[in-house]
């Protein structure tokens, strides 16, 4: 589709020959342009993904981080080693 606008025809011919709405192709159009370098008013597919690729990376460790705090709490616990300053959580 990209190409074919590129080449003349217009977002508004094409919806009408295949499934996409016009918008939806100048939606693709501008991500294309943005992914070209051609505009600057948004993320490029690139850093979408690794902004996607970041947010998950950073759920896991935030669950593992409570995981291993509630693991140290109960070993100091279970051990009778509360190191100083814990408040015991």
């Amino acid at each position: 589709m990209i190409a074919l606008v590129r080449a003349g025809r217009t977002p508004e011919d094409l919806a009408k020959h295949f499934e996409p709405t016009a918008q939806t192709i100048r939606n693709w159009i501008a991500q294309a342009e943005r992914d070209d370098g051609k505009r600057q008013d948004g993320v490029t597919s690139s850093e979408r993904d690794e902004l996607h690729r970041l947010r998950r990376e950073v759920k896991v460790l935030r669950e593992e981080r409570e995981i291993l705090k509630k693991a140290a709490a109960w070993f100091a616990k279970e051990t009778g080693s509360i190191p100083p300053g814990s408040s015991g959580s």
